[in-house]
């Protein structure tokens, strides 16, 4: 079994407001659900913050049903998309999350939550190597799906573990959601050590948050860029966080004067500040700067995690060994997972990726061996730690609007649409923020004249920056 519960007991492994799931208690609930399912089933996981879907995701993994990491948030209509692609034989939900549940057979219940027969969906085969799927984009509902190994997942449980320097003391809150790898990765590290997990739905919004963080005395906190930005905005670091020793961030690159405030804070409060970098084609983390240079090298994503190695290469593919020079930045690691999936004939396919990643992020190494990003190859923001494909946008928008001439731009945690049909213009953002589960604040729709295109008739993204107001 990839998960050892067995070992750790009655050690407490999940805490809830007014329950502690010890790790006998969530053994036998995962053997509960997986005992539902045969092996080499693909199971479609609807993640949410509560034990029962945490029972649900260790009894999978540990029996080799193959869960899907769909987010509960998702538009009703991009997850039945997903269904038709993938075909699962069952589905894991909280009861009625969607209406169309209800066509299926229930098989079992696990406090607020059904597994569902979907009876006339098909199986597909899937490689025996093959542990879970995870979305690459946020919240676009695109088919597009990650495909990890056991290994995959091994090797950067045990890899994240050996550097946070996780044991059995520490106690994390799940603030981050189980469908992202940051947050899974969280759940992996913590079970795998015998540690545990605080289990709540509540955000940092809420202030029995924090005061949950108070009395289950929480070790470890982790976020994104938005995160962090929020937690200055709520004074944090005047609040009373006795237990509180690591705070971990990843999912996009901070702003520098945000990291170096949040490193001062740690130094000055005997806490540990640790700046990550992952992508979920490397299960979860390919890089992180040791808390020792959070001050030091400031703005800076660091150096690979144990086991991993970086390098960077030019546009013809040769490697850049000059430092403070710009090129694509490279992972090489156990934890490169297997390749994508766009429909449930990808899912027998094998390793693709021999365990070379190319991340699409531009980066440099200064003289310490220190790496920084600074750029990215891609067409992709990261909002609020979410990867969003702007061609997908693109995509949706064409689907709803028809062919219509427009252009998805801009700059971590917010997204542009620019547009030639003015008429449209006051019902684009109402309608991501609706299909996408974003904020309309993030979202901008505007009027040009023409969509900047080059001789080729491709867009001219680049040439869009001018208008943007952030």
């Amino acid at each position: 079994m990839f998960f050892d519960l067995k070992s750790f007991a009655e050690m407490p492994a999940l805490f809830m407001e007014n329950e502690v799931w010890a790790y006998s208690k969530l053994f036998d609930t995962s053997e509960k659900i997986a005992g539902m399912i045969p092996t080499r089933s693909l199971v479609f996981l609807v993640c949410s913050n509560t034990p029962a879907s945490i029972a649900a995701y260790v009894g999978f993994i540990n029996h080799g049903i193959v869960p899907v990491m769909v987010d509960k948030d998702l538009d009703q209509e991009l997850f039945q998309n997903l269904l038709e692609q993938y075909a699962p034989a069952y589905i894991f939900a909280e009861e009625a999350h969607f209406d169309f549940l209800n066509r299926y057979t229930k098989i079992l219940h696990v406090e607020s939550h059904a597994l569902y027969n979907t009876k006339e969906m098909h199986t597909v085969p899937l490689h025996d190597d093959l542990a879970l799927l995870m979305t690459t984009s946020g919240s676009t509902g695109s088919p597009k799906l990650v495909r990890q190994s056991y290994e995959n997942l091994r090797a950067n449980t045990a890899s994240i573990a050996a550097y946070l320097h996780l044991d059995e003391t520490e106690r994390a809150v799940t603030n981050l959601p189980l469908h992202y790898v940051y947050g899974l990765s969280i759940l992996n590290t913590h079970l795998a050590v015998g540690a545990s997990v605080v289990v709540t739905e509540k955000t940092l919004f809420d202030r029995s948050f924090w005061q949950l963080m108070r009395e289950k005395e929480v070790t470890t906190f982790s976020g994104v860029p938005y995160t962090y930005a929020m937690l200055k905005r709520l004074r944090f670091f005047r609040m009373d966080l006795p237990a509180l020793r690591t705070l971990t961030q990843a999912g996009g690159k901070l702003d520098p004067e945000l990291h170096a405030a949040f490193a001062d804070y740690a130094v000055q409060t005997g806490k540990e500040f640790i700046v990550m970098y992952g992508a979920a084609e490397a299960t979860a983390r390919m890089g992180y700067l040791p808390p020792q240079y959070a001050l030091e090298k400031v703005g800076a994503m660091g150096v690979a995690i144990p086991g991993g190695r970086f390098e960077l290469i030019d546009e013809a593919g040769k490697e850049i060994t000059d430092t403070d020079t710009v090129g694509e930045l490279v992972y090489y690691g156990a934890n490169v997972t297997l390749g994508y999936a766009m429909s449930g004939a990808d899912l027998v396919r094998g390793d693709e990726r021999h365990g070379r990643y190319e991340t699409g992020d531009l980066a440099q190494r200064d003289n310490d061996g220190f790496y920084t990003v600074v750029g990215r190859k891609r067409r992709f923001l990261k909002m609020f730690g979410k990867r969003t494909n702007l061609q997908e946008v693109e995509h949706i928008l064409r689907q709803h609007f028809g062919d219509i001439d427009l252009a998805c731009a801009g700059v971590d945690d917010h997204l542009y649409v620019f547009m030639t049909q003015e008429s449209l213009v006051p019902e684009i953002v109402p309608f991501l923020s609706a299909k996408l589960g974003l904020h309309h604040t993030a979202l901008t729709a505007k009027y040009i004249a023409e969509i900047p295109k080059n001789a080729s008739g491709k867009t001219v993204y680049r040439d869009l920056e001018q208008y943007y107001d952030v």
